[in-house]
């Protein structure tokens, strides 16, 4: 962190925040509160907490295309969605060869407009037949402006946060699959992106070694920060460890905002945090 900075609680009042996202056209963090339904906002220069929109299809994760318009994964109707200008909501994929999505989680968005994002089960219905919606858990890639959707894993357990390197060469992958069995993994693999193409390599960077991965960022120097049981955690590219941001909770996601993007944005159960870091968070 910067010298004298210290870890600020700005909200709390949830069972579960996720989802954070900077809207640096309107100088706002935004943020989900899956079980209460809504999105909520904080404006730094006033302080203001405010419903950035209720009802909101069980939001989880969320980001800003290169447009400064905000993609929301949407739980209950399966799909990604993106929020207009004027604040109108636009339906963008929620099937693939005509089967609907689990449970879209986490979603980032590439400088040609490709969406990509994660579809695990969690807040699937599973009641649901299984033979209604897609086999297995996965990531896929979306192209608005061909509508084409592609799954792009194959041997995830519950693919969850995502992010790519700076030069997006690299896509990070999280599988937080031993919430789902007991001997599922927790952990960070890392892929090539070729153009158009499949990824390579996917070898596992870092283990949580018992502990519990989620959402992650990337900086401008490519390093890693990753939310865990004890709050953040800090990354060199090359997977070594080099730092921790501690919290009193689970940290499920983060995001960095600001006008300089050096301000962590955590959310971590029931609160949302923010401290400033000695570093600059990746375009969105």
């Amino acid at each position: 962190m910067v010298e004298g900075a210290a870890v600020e609680r700005i909200w709390t009042g949830s069972r579960w925040t996720e989802g954070p996202a900077w809207l640096p056209d309107r100088g706002l963090l935004v943020w989900s509160d899956i079980p209460g339904d809504r999105m909520l906002s904080f404006e730094p220069a006033t302080g203001r907490i405010a419903t950035f929109r209720a009802p909101a299809q069980s939001p989880n994760g969320n980001t800003v295309d290169r447009q400064g318009r905000l993609v929301t994964c949407e739980q209950t109707p399966h799909r990604i969605a993106r929020t207009e200008p004027d604040g109108t909501m636009t339906p963008l994929v929620d099937r693939i060869d005509g089967r609907p999505f689990n449970s879209p989680n986490d979603v980032v968005v590439t400088r040609d407009g490709v969406i990509w994002f994660s579809d695990p089960s969690y807040g699937r219905d599973r009641s649901r037949r299984d033979d209604d919606g897609v086999s297995g858990c996965h990531v896929y890639r979306f192209d608005p402006a061909s509508g084409t959707v592609r799954q792009m894993t194959h041997d995830f357990v519950m693919p969850n946060g995502l992010a790519f390197s700076p030069d997006e060469r690299l896509l990070y992958i999280v599988d937080t699959g031993s919430t789902e069995r007991a001997d599922g993994p927790n952990h960070l693999r890392r892929f090539t992106v070729a153009t158009d193409g499949p990824l390579g390599g996917g070898e596992v960077l870092v283990d949580a070694d018992g502990g519990h991965f989620d959402g992650l960022r990337v900086d401008t120097e490519g390093r890693l920060w990753l939310a865990d049981d004890q709050g953040i955690r800090c990354h060199l590219p090359d997977g070594t460890l080099i730092g921790r941001v501690l919290l009193p909770e689970r940290a499920s996601n983060l995001t960095f905002g600001g006008a300089a993007r050096d301000t962590l944005m955590i959310t971590a159960t029931t609160s949302v945090y923010s401290c400033r870091v000695n570093a600059t968070g990746a375009a969105p």
